[in-house]
């Protein structure tokens, strides 16, 4: 009994060294799972985080220039379609969608229509496409079959300004020549086209951004027979004769 006695006290701290050890390790297991469960929440965060961020994701262009004599490299600004652009710059752009739209040859059919569609409003486009759809008998397609193509001639640009000082409204007197497939020299015609136009912050597609780099859009276009009289009667004619 003595000897039980004396053994007591060794069992009971032992008993708390057990409990103790117990006691450590059920802390052990709780500190891991809260860390456990603060990871799997900031990554949950970082995940809806990275989605929010995934519209923003945009490719910006730029173009880099190399001053020939100098040497200097710099990066040349991008235009964002609010900047004024001179009438200088309008002009080149009715005369190139004119002489790029109005023309015809098979070969260059397909990067045509779609040059000219880099320049249209989405609603001009709608009926860009109607006018070339092969179902369409007046198609391009259809009406040179035989061969034939059209070449474009600008003759002049007008530009107007509106009653509330707006100028995007102009223009644009052109002269088409048709040429038979065999070579012969086919009608020739004389047109006004009235366009209004538009800038608006250029495509973000590397493709369309490389035809139409500021944006220049065609609003609307009508185009008409222009009706000559007297001298000028005689003057078209005489260019339409010194026409090879």
């Amino acid at each position: 009994m003595r000897r039980e006695a004396e053994l007591e006290p060794y069992f009971a701290e032992a008993a708390s060294w057990d409990l103790d050890r117990a006691r450590q390790a059920s802390r052990s297991a709780r500190f891991g799972w809260a860390v456990a469960g603060i990871a799997c929440f900031v990554i949950v965060l970082l995940a809806g985080a990275l989605m929010l961020l995934t519209p923003l994701k945009s490719v910006e262009p730029f173009l880099i220039r190399v001053d020939r004599t100098t040497g200097i490299v710099d990066v040349v600004p991008t235009y964002t379609g609010h900047a004024p652009l001179n009438e200088a710059v309008t002009r080149y752009f009715l005369t190139h969608y004119i002489a790029v739209c109005e023309r015809f040859n098979y070969a260059t059919a397909e990067s045509d229509y779609e040059e000219c569609g880099a320049f249209q409003t989405p609603e001009e486009n709608e009926a860009w496409y109607a006018r070339w759809n092969p179902s369409n008998p007046d198609s391009p397609l259809n009406e040179h079959k035989d061969g034939s193509t059209v070449s474009v001639r600008i003759e002049d640009v007008t530009f107007f300004k509106r009653a509330s000082g707006i100028q995007n409204l102009a223009q644009v007197r052109y002269l088409t020549m048709e040429r038979q497939g065999s070579g012969a020299v086919g009608p020739q015609a004389h047109w006004i086209a009235t366009i209004e136009y538009a800038y608006g912050k250029p495509s973000s597609d590397p493709k369309e951004r490389l035809l139409n780099p500021l944006g220049f859009k065609v609003v609307s276009m009508t185009r008409e027979p222009e009706v000559l009289s007297g001298a000028s009667t005689a003057r078209a004619q005489a260019t339409q004769g010194e026409t090879p």
